[in-house]
């Protein structure tokens, strides 16, 4: 009995492999597809030849490597980090600095457009409210810290 399950649990074992890895490995023909997926005929040798190699005792690694080898890097889904990949794994935070630096340029110019608001003051166009208020928060001194007596100064002065 137990002789008649284990080609069973071993084949359902290697199907499970070899969908995996084809599930992570890209259609050469349809490009953005995986060969799990894809009906081309290249996808179906590519599937073939995983099963036959994991037949052989190779490992994921070792297949993978040998699709790469074959193929080209594209192949894979998941492309290594390297010297060549960097600007792939990297773009996503140059975008993210780059609009955070766009960002805070704007909101460093809109603080100080002070002598633009000048100008329209001096040309006579009118202030929006909003211009008005950043006007008055920028030109008025914060009060001075030593004409506030100390609360026990104040108390000695007051008996």
């Amino acid at each position: 009995m137990e002789r008649e399950e284990d080609p069973v649990k071993k084949t359902q074992v290697v199907d499970a492999r070899a969908r995996n890895i084809s599930h992570n490995v890209r259609c050469t023909e349809c490009g953005s597809q995986s060969i799990e997926d894809s009906q081309a005929d290249i996808a179906i040798l590519l599937r073939k030849l995983i099963r036959d190699e994991i037949h052989a005792g190779k490992s994921d690694k070792e297949i993978y490597k040998k699709l790469e080898e074959d193929f080209g890097e594209t192949v894979l889904y998941a492309p290594k980090f390297d010297l060549q990949t960097a600007g792939l794994w990297l773009s996503p935070l140059v975008v993210a600095g780059v609009a955070g630096g766009i960002w805070a340029y704007k909101k460093h110019r809109q603080r100080t457009n002070v002598h633009i608001m000048a100008l329209n003051l001096v040309r006579g166009v009118p202030l929006t409210p909003n211009e008005k208020q950043t006007m008055l928060d920028l030109l008025t001194p914060p009060p001075s810290r030593q004409n506030i007596p100390s609360s026990w100064w104040r108390r000695w002065r007051e008996q």
